[in-house]
């Protein structure tokens, strides 16, 4: 990388460059104007700094034309060049192909969002992005900025909500609650009482020292508590339980429809209005316009779309 000397070349109009190319392709200073689209007298104004600038004619007449010193025929060529790379950089467009692209995408997750959305993504990439690979590792309310800040994380789904001008976000859904049971271990009708719910024992994912893990703010605000026997930091590991037991699980709606059926659970309504946050897709200002980033939030978006509330 070149040591470049900011200081020195702010102090140098880098607009002359462009005049000086200008008198190279046109050797005429009004033709050079032109090609500018400023008057006449300001390109001799130019034509003027850049001979102070140099120590050279730069250009001298020779009849109608403007001949190139032997100064300018050496300046010419790096001049150019520099132009040319300049105009590169301002119109350069990144680019990103599913189909070629060999990258790792690393996402967080709070919630059940994970176990929703990486089956079918993780199907969808192997068809479509072969080179495309994926890291999801769940992640707290407290650390999920400051990750996105150290680009630790490319971008954020789950119960995130964030003012910060910084950061952009896009809600995916409402979220619900429904309880599942194992109908051979409990016997309820197509609803369960707010008695037997408050009652009957629990098994619940916590994710802190808590027995009533994220619902435990939702309980608050209506004074409840539940008789919570058991808890497991995993979704799976709470579905393994109920299946197993005489448990009630109280899950987002989302992951009971999804994989209640497969561990033999009925789903049923919660018998109380919980409020949840929404889920929601977090990511940087930095990486709003990245078309890779662009892609795979454009993905994520269908994929839970199609997953019915």
């Amino acid at each position: 990388m070149y040591s470049i000397d900011h200081f020195d070349l702010r102090s140098f109009d880098l607009n002359l460059l462009i005049a000086f190319d200008a008198m190279m392709r046109e050797r005429s200073v009004t033709r050079a104007a032109e090609r500018l689209k400023i008057r006449q007298p300001a390109m001799s104004h130019n034509l003027s700094l850049l001979r102070t600038l140099f120590q050279d004619e730069l250009f001298v007449r020779v009849g109608t034309v403007m001949q190139p010193t032997m100064r300018s025929l050496a300046l010419a060529g790096p001049v150019e060049q520099a132009l040319g790379m300049m105009q590169g950089i301002i119109h350069a467009r990144s680019e990103f192909d599913p189909t070629t692209d060999q990258r790792i995408f690393r996402m967080g997750f709070s919630s059940e969002v994970e176990l929703l959305l990486m089956p079918e993504l993780a199907s969808r990439l192997r068809q479509q992005a072969p080179g495309v690979k994926l890291h999801g590792r769940p992640v707290q309310q407290r650390d999920v900025y400051r990750m996105l800040d150290d680009r630790v994380l490319d971008l954020a789904v789950g119960c995130f909500d964030s003012q910060a001008r910084r950061y952009r976000q896009q809600q995916l859904f409402e979220q619900s609650l429904s309880c599942v049971y194992h109908p051979d271990k409990m016997a309820f009708g197509a609803s369960i009482s707010l008695k037997d719910y408050l009652s009957l024992p629990h098994a619940l994912v916590s994710l802190s020292e808590s027995l009533h893990g994220c619902l435990e703010t939702a309980l608050d605000t209506i004074d409840g508590k539940l008789n919570v026997v058991a808890t497991s930091s995993e979704f799976l590991g709470v579905l393994g339980m109920v299946a197993n037991a005489p448990l009630i699980a109280t899950l987002p709606t989302r992951m009971a429809r999804r994989y209640g059926e497969a561990f033999g659970l009925h789903v049923v309504p919660v018998p109380l209005t919980l409020t949840l946050p929404d889920v929601s897709l977090v990511w940087t200002a930095q990486e709003d316009n990245h078309p890779a980033s662009q892609w795979l939030r454009g993905e994520i978006d269908d994929v839970l779309g199609r997953i019915s509330s």
